[in-house]
C-alpha cells in the first residue's frame, strides 16, 4: 500500500462518522499522489501527510443564549485550528443547523490549500455553530453571537486565528461578535474580517467571493481559447456568492438565467434581474417566490432542478455536495462546457470524475471561491496598516489575485504531467508551499 492510500485509511479510521471530512481528504490526497512520489523519502520521515491531516487542535463549546420568550436554548460552538505553517489561522464561522465537527474540518482542511493558493500569509482555520439565524429576531441573534464569542474569544486574535463570515455569518453577526470581542479584550484589532465599513471593514468584500470566481472563470475560458461573453450561465444559491457571481457575469457580458434557495429555483430566460434578487434576499430576506411574484419571465419550481436548463457555464454556488452524477450527466447532455465551484466542494467526486472525463473545464472550489479569503487578507492588511483602499484598488488586487492563482494551478497540474487537470493542479500548488514551510519549521 503506498504512502497516500495508509494515510487515507489512517484518517478514515481514527475519524468515524465525518463522512465530508474523509471526501475532503480523500479528494485532496489521490490528486497529490504525483507530488508524493516524487518525494516519497522525505515525507514518509516528516510524517508530512500525517500532520497536514490532523488539526492543530479542535475547539468545542457549549453556546447558552435566551430567546425572545424567555427560554434558555443551547446550542455548539466550533474552531478548528487546522494548520498555521504560512500565517495564521484563517477561515470563516458557518452558522448552520448541519454543523458539525466533521463539516467543519473538511472546511478547514480545503481552507490550507485555498488561502495557500492566494499567495498571502494565511494559514487555515474553520468554525461555526448549529445555530440557525434564519426566523430569529436582531435581539436573539445578538444574545448567540455574544455567548458565542465569550467562549472564542481566548483562541483567536489579529496574529493569532482570524475568523470572518460563511453561511449564516453575515455583516451583522460579525458586528455583534466584533462588539462582545473588543468588549471583552479591551482591544481594538482586526480579529474579524467582513466587517461594517465603518469598523474597519473593507470595500469589496461583500461582492469579492462573486466577483472572484468569476475573474478565474473568465482566465480559465481565455486560457483554452473561449470567450465568457455571450454565454449562457446557471447558478446555483441566492446568497453572497451567488448574487455577485451573477452580477459579475453580467458585468462581462455573459447572462446568467438561473438562482436557487433551500426551498427552489428560479429560471429566469430575459437573465436574473440583480436589484430584484438583491432586494429579495439582501433586505427582505425572503423566498423566492418573492422574485417570481415580482418578475413576469421567471419560472418559479419547487426542489432541485437549477442544473436540467440549457447552458454554457454551471456555477455550483451553494453548498457542499449539491452536484452529483445525475446532474453532471444532465450538464453534459446539454452542451455545458465548463464547471467553476463558489461554494465548497459543491461538486460530488463521482460527478467532478464524471465532468473531467468529458472534457469539461473544471475550476475547483479551493482555487475558483478564493477571492473570499484573499480580499478577507487584504482586509487584514488595511487593518494592520490603519487604512483603508478604494473599491477599485481591492478589486483590482483581487482580479490580480485570481488570475495568478489560475496560472499557478495551470502550470502546477503541467509540471506533474496532468495538463488541463485544474484538481491536481489547485491541490498541488496549495500543498507545495505549505508543505516546504512545514519542512522549514520542524517537527511542531
Amino acid at each position: 500500500m503506498g504512502y497516500v492510500d495508509e494515510v487515507i485509511e489512517r484518517v478514515i479510521a481514527k475519524n468515524p462518522g465525518e463522512p465530508e471530512f474523509h471526501q475532503a481528504v480523500r479528494e485532496v490526497l489521490e490528486s497529490l499522489r504525483p507530488v508524493v512520489e516524487a518525494n516519497e523519502d522525505l515525507y514518509r520521515r516528516e510524517a508530512l501527510l500525517e500532520r497536514i491531516t490532523e488539526p492543530d487542535r479542535q475547539i468545542k463549546f457549549r453556546v447558552p443564549w435566551v430567546d425572545d420568550k424567555g427560554q434558555v436554548q443551547v446550542n455548539t460552538g466550533y474552531r478548528v485550528q487546522f494548520n498555521n505553517a504560512i500565517g495564521p489561522y484563517k477561515g470563516g464561522l458557518r452558522l448552520h443547523p448541519s454543523v458539525n465537527i466533521g463539516i467543519i474540518k473538511f472546511l478547514g482542511f480545503e481552507q490550507i490549500f485555498k488561502n495557500s493558493l492566494t499567495s498571502l500569509p494565511i494559514g487555515g482555520g474553520k468554525g461555526g455553530s448549529d445555530f440557525d439565524p434564519k426566523g430569529k429576531s436582531d435581539r436573539e441573534v445578538m444574545a448567540f453571537c455574544q455567548s458565542f464569542m465569550n467562549e472564542l474569544y481566548k483562541y483567536i486574535g489579529a496574529d493569532e486565528d482570524v475568523p470572518a463570515g460563511d453561511i449564516g455569518t453575515g455583516a451583522r453577526e460579525i458586528g455583534y461578535m466584533f462588539g462582545q470581542y473588543k468588549k471583552i479584550r479591551g482591544v481594538y484589532e482586526g480579529v474579524l474580517t467582513g466587517k461594517g465599513l465603518s469598523y474597519g471593514g473593507s470595500l469589496a468584500r461583500t461582492e469579492a467571493t462573486g466577483y472572484g470566481l468569476l475573474y478565474l472563470t473568465e482566465e480559465m475560458l481565455k486560457c483554452n481559447g473561449k470567450d465568457i461573453a455571450g454565454k449562457t450561465i446557471v447558478v446555483s444559491g441566492a446568497g453572497n456568492v451567488a448574487i455577485y457571481a451573477i452580477q459579475k457575469a453580467q458585468q462581462l457580458g455573459a447572462k446568467p438565467v438561473t438562482c436557487s434557495d433551500s426551498t427552489g429555483w428560479i429560471y429566469d430566460p430575459e437573465g436574473i434581474d440583480v436589484a430584484l434578487l438583491k432586494e429579495v434576499k439582501e433586505v427582505k430576506r425572503a423566498r423566492l417566490t418573492e422574485y417570481a411574484a415580482a418578475r413576469p419571465s421567471a419560472q418559479y419550481h419547487e426542489g432541485k432542478g437549477v442544473w436540467t436548463v440549457k447552458c454554457d457555464i454551471a456555477l455550483p454556488c451553494a453548498t457542499q455536495n449539491e452536484l452529483d452524477l445525475d446532474d453532471a450527466k444532465a450538464l453534459v447532455a446539454n452542451g455545458c462546457f465548463a464547471v467553476a465551484e463558489g461554494a465548497n466542494m459543491p461538486t460530488t467526486l463521482e460527478a467532478t470524475k464524471y465532468l473531467q472525463e468529458n472534457k469539461i473545464l473544471f475550476a475547483p472550489g479551493k482555487a475558483a471561491n478564493a477571492g473570499g479569503v484573499a480580499t478577507s487578507a487584504l482586509e487584514m492588511s488595511q487593518n494592520s496598516e490603519r487604512l483603508s483602499w478604494s473599491f477599485e484598488e481591492v478589486d483590482s488586487k483581487l482580479k490580480g489575485i485570481m488570475v495568478n492563482i489560475f496560472h499557478n494551478l495551470d502550470a502546477a497540474a503541467k509540471k506533474y504531467g496532468h495538463e488541463g487537470d485544474y484538481v491536481v493542479g489547485a491541490n498541488i500548488a496549495g500543498f507545495e508551499k505549505v508543505a516546504t514551510a512545514m519542512i522549514a519549521q520542524g517537527v511542531c
